[in-house]
């Protein structure tokens, strides 16, 4: 069995429904299956109903919050992830006996413990698998924790240098720096080991430049390197959308908004994406990624379109951004390690790395100049004299609709010179299915069973106590009778200090946060402690929290806080007609207050609006500007 991100329905493989079990047959489409049962007759079933066997050792394997693994353990598992990886890809049918021996002598472990990590590797698919287990240390000897820091110091800064300084040379200048710090020096071969373990590539790197190690270990394989098969290499930008959106309420307009894009490089598809009125960052990654990898039937029935398919889904093997500053952060950094997904950034001066996403967002922007009253074009030479706040008419709700139509029936069925005159949905059925000849399929992906924890593993978070009123978040309380035995906890660590623990939110919408209970290794959905507040985004709590302070008022309690927000809710109300800014914020509001109930309406008449009054030059206060990343 591969790891879960490159798990296929393929023939010969058991699966099962909620029902049986059954021996896939044959893929007759990129959605349906032909499969046998345990009698022998045979069924078509949807793609999306069938699970793998997972079981013993992914499906009951505890699940482990990702932020409460040390820094160094977590590193470690990567590490070892890393170098199991080309043997996993070989597969068991293919790898030998001699390619596990010699990782296990660059590794310097025993074959029997590569062999226990191939196997948790290749039946969870997730990194945490190969997180040490807990157990008695058995005498063996260790270095001084200080004489380690030189040996690490010296690698780094040493060694690792364009001075190319040999291995004989930076042990004896570890054993220097250990005598002029009164410690005993290691042996050279202790030194020489450590340098043998360092990744080949970071060490060309370091010593011979980057122009050297692209040359030596990323050879040009065509025009995205890499991306040869569904879900290889997914690309992931943001961008302001070229039209001016209005209100739902008073159909005015208030500027716009920023779209988040996932695309398949294989094939051109679409699988993800994200239209919000707050500027790109982590959470609208985090949030296009979670769509992209989980299944559409929910998402697409929540617009209401049922007369169209939006038929992919998996977890990619490579997530390529312009810039990655949204992955180096704890929350979105470790979240894609642990579903195997490396995340890169577009490297300076190599053209083999096309702009797909680039080139896809000119694609849908030139179909929004041509279709949509109030574009604002790509510059204002194009705009020139054309009144795109006056012809604005598209609300968030219609946008978002609009936008998904195009995508599903326009842009996946044409066709595409990347592609070969392909369509992006015939060419991803092709990387899927094969055509019998000279394109082998790679299979069906798996969907994921547990898509609650996935979308919350992409979710940003705090660290709180349990008192006896239950979880104080940014001055709002939330309980719940299961956190009655955690009141007080302790840390397990030192019995003086209270026990942290990990608290997942979205931030449009405060109205409930998920505590991760470790002892139990689930979570506990914990809702407001008062139940008649009013759902709230995490941005106007903290602008009531600063009008609080402006006014110098002391006593800023929860219920002052939720007051001041009703005040300032209705403040915009009154003031919408007259500024864009507030009319932006009251729409933000809504966004806001429901994401997972939002309502979606057909696009509205296109009768012009009656103008409003100048905007006066009110600033827009930019929210999550401070969301927590590490």
């Amino acid at each position: 069995m591969a790891t879960l991100p490159m798990l296929r329905l393929l023939p010969g493989l058991v699966v099962y429904d909620a029902e049986r079990r059954y021996v896939v047959v044959d893929l007759l489409n990129a959605t349906t299956v032909l499969v046998e049962d345990d009698h022998g007759q045979r069924h078509t079933r949807p793609a999306a109903e069938l699970q793998p066997d997972l079981s013993p050792a992914h499906g009951d394997r505890p699940h482990r919050d990702l932020l409460t693994i040390p820094r160094e353990e977590w590193e470690c598992a990567c590490e070892i992830a890393s170098a199991l990886q080309p043997l996993v890809e070989k597969g068991r049918g293919q790898r030998t006996r001699a390619d596990v021996n010699a990782l296990a002598e660059r590794l310097h472990k025993h074959p029997a413990t590569v062999y226990r990590w191939l196997l948790d590797y290749e039946n969870s698919g997730l990194v945490s698998s190969l997180l040490r287990k807990p157990r008695k240390d058995k005498g063996e000897r260790r270095l001084d924790p200080q004489v380690e820091d030189v040996i690490k110091s010296c690698i780094e800064t040493f060694y690792l240098t364009s001075q190319r300084r040999t291995p004989a040379k930076t042990a004896f200048e570890v054993r220097k720096r250990c005598l002029a710090a009164g410690l005993t020096p290691p042996d050279p071969n202790t030194v020489r080991n450590r340098i043998l373990a360092i990744d080949e590539s970071l060490r060309v790197r370091k010593r011979e430049g980057y122009k050297a190690a692209n040359e030596k270990f990323q050879p040009i394989l065509g025009s995205f390197p890499g991306a040869d098969y569904p879900l290889a290499v997914v690309q992931i930008d943001h961008t302001p959308m070229d039209v001016i959106v209005v209100d739902d309420v008073h159909r005015l307009p208030i500027g716009r908004p920023y779209l988040t894009l996932a695309v398949d490089v294989f094939s051109k598809m679409v699988m993800g994406f994200y239209i919000s009125l707050d500027p790109a960052g982590a959470l609208s990654t985090g949030l296009c990624l979670s769509r992209a990898i989980l299944g559409k039937e929910a998402y697409l029935q929540h617009l209401g379109i049922d007369d169209l398919d939006w038929s992919c889904w998996g977890l990619m093997r490579t997530i390529h951004t312009d810039n990655a500053k949204e992955f180096r952060g704890t929350m979105l950094g470790r979240a894609a390690q642990e579903y195997g997904i490396i995340a890169q950034r577009r490297p300076k001066g190599r053209p083999q790395y096309g702009g797909h996403v680039e080139r896809a967002f000119r694609t849908y922007m030139g179909e929004v100049h041509n279709e949509l009253p109030g574009t604002t074009f790509s510059n204002p030479r194009m705009r020139r004299d054309y009144d795109a706040e006056g012809r604005a008419v598209m609300t968030l709700d219609a946008l978002e609709i609009w936008f998904t139509r195009f995508l599903l029936g326009c842009y996946h069925q044409r066709p595409h010179k990347g592609n070969d005159g392909r369509s992006p949905q015939s060419q991803w059925e092709l990387g899927l299915l094969g055509n019998g000849s000279t394109v082998l399929g790679r299979g069906i992906p798996a969907r994921y069973p547990d898509e609650e924890r996935l979308r919350l593993d992409f979710l940003p978070y705090a660290e709180r106590t349990v008192q006896e009123y239950g979880i104080a978040f940014e001055g709002v309380t939330y309980w719940s009778d299961a956190l009655r035995r955690l009141v007080h906890a302790k840390d397990p660590a030192s019995q003086k200090l209270k026990r942290q623990f990990v608290c997942r939110y979205d931030p449009r919408d405060l109205s409930r946060i998920w505590l991760f209970e470790p002892d139990g290794r689930h979570y506990l959905e914990l809702p407001y402690r008062n139940l008649a507040r009013p759902s709230i985004s995490l941005w106007e709590l903290r602008q009531a929290k600063k009008q609080l302070r402006a006014e110098s008022t002391s006593n800023t309690n929860e219920e002052l806080i939720f007051r001041t927000i009703d005040q300032m809710r209705e403040l915009v109300a009154r003031e919408a007609q007259k500024t864009k800014a507030a009319r932006r914020m009251q729409q933000r509001q809504k966004g806001w207050g429901k994401p997972r109930s939002q309502s979606h309406s057909a696009p509205p008449p296109t009768e012009v609006p009656s103008r409003p009054l100048p905007p006066e030059p009110d600033e827009d206060i930019l929210p999550f500007d401070d969301i927590r990343e590490a």
